[in-house]
């Protein structure tokens, strides 16, 4: 037997969050499992998904296989289905994207950790369940990704910061964390996106700061709301738009922004398409984001990668991912934060210097170079 041949190995991935329906880790997971299974030409994949995404995903040759994994995530139904169904495929390898590994999954696999926000900023406010649910649920998550973590062959990690967070937090060795940027989607061609009746048609006018994302609470768009009321009182023809999905949280932040004059100058546009999203970039004078916390900060390049300026909260990953290509902020010093925007917004030649770091910053993640990295973990004996 030739020692240097490759071991054919059959991995399987756990692609229920692949695409819209997972949200960010749906644009992780989809990225990852259709540029991995683009590039290897010997492994066999099998790609667990949910009903939801089943029939979108395409199997494109015999070295992939699809399964039905119609499995809730977080559920107990989670703990004991999927691994019969991991056991059923005779995987040698698994790839959980994210942390919800189940305890009685015995296969060899590895783990990606995107963010420690669960255990490091538990909250309520982040949940839709009763308190003592929440108590329950959020033991059950910490039990979860400690055992996920331990019994790893390799984590993957987004970010420097993120392992440091898990090494810090789960006292593990810093050789078992790999760490593997996230990529930044093409740009969108910005050369044609000049149709302001776009932004018109989401009841958004000029001129405007923009957010894009979910608004969970470690978001902080509270506090950006309250920056933007000061920032008003200098500005007072200023719109702030925030873009996502209506879910329960925005809602409350809906609510909370009518303590501001009534919410007029704040506005919820709803989900965007990408299409429409380019757009809405282009026109706005500023991107902003005020998060507390982060294990990576897709939200923030992506904007660079559309010629966006960017003013972004200090805090965690954030100055390692953006580099030197955004004007920080320290969220929780309001009136500071207040200042910096308005010089910025008052100069324009910042601005322009701000568009084009970020769109070199954002140059730097590649989809395509975190899949290969990737595949390279996939591919060692273990």
């Amino acid at each position: 037997m030739d020692k240097n041949k490759k071991q054919i190995k059959r991995i399987g991935i756990d692609a229920r969050f692949y695409g819209p329906v997972g949200k960010g880790l749906g644009r992780y997971t989809k990225e990852v499992v259709d540029r991995v299974i683009a590039f290897d030409t010997q492994n066999e994949y099998v790609i667990f998904l949910s009903k939801e995404n089943y029939d979108s995903f395409g199997v494109k040759n015999s070295q992939v296989k699809k399964v039905l994994a119609d499995v809730r995530w977080y559920t107990l139904a989670e703990q004991i289905k999927m691994p019969w169904l991991i056991y059923k495929e005779k995987i040698d390898l698994m790839h959980f994207p994210h942390f919800n590994v189940p305890i009685f999954c015995f296969t060899k696999f590895i783990v990606t950790i995107h963010d420690l926000i669960l255990t490091k900023y538990p909250t309520q406010r982040a949940s839709t369940l009763s308190p003592l649910l929440y108590k329950v649920k959020n033991l059950g998550y910490r039990i979860v990704i400690n055992l996920a973590i331990k019994r790893a062959k390799k984590v993957i990690a987004v970010s420097e910061f993120t392992k440091n967070d898990i090494v810090a937090k789960f006292k593990v060795t810093k050789e078992k964390i790999i760490v593997i940027y996230e990529g930044v989607a093409k740009a969108f061609n910005l050369d044609n996106a000049n149709d302001k009746k776009v932004i018109f048609r989401y009841n958004i006018e000029e001129p405007y700061l923009l957010y894009v994302g979910n608004a969970y609470p470690h978001k902080n768009l509270e506090g950006m709301i309250r920056i933007f009321s000061n920032i008003k009182k200098e500005i007072p023809n200023l719109k702030l738009v925030l873009v996502g999905k209506e879910d329960y949280f925005y809602k409350r932040v809906k609510a909370y922004a009518l303590n501001f004059n009534n919410g007029k100058d704040i506005v919820f546009p709803g989900f965007v398409s990408d299409k429409d999203l380019q757009i809405v970039y282009k026109f706005a004078q500023i991107y902003i984001f005020t998060s507390l916390y982060e294990g990576f900060g897709l939200s923030p390049l992506e904007a660079m990668s559309q010629g966006c300026p960017v003013i972004s909260s200090d805090k965690s990953c954030l100055p390692e991912v953006l580099g030197a290509s955004a004007q920080y902020i320290n969220p929780k010093n309001e009136e500071a934060a207040t200042k910096i925007i308005i010089k910025i917004f008052n100069n324009k030649e910042l601005r322009e210097e701000l568009i084009k770091k970020g769109l070199r910053q954002a140059q730097k993640y590649s989809w395509n170079k975190c899949a290969q990295n990737t595949l390279e973990i996939y591919n060692t004996r273990f």
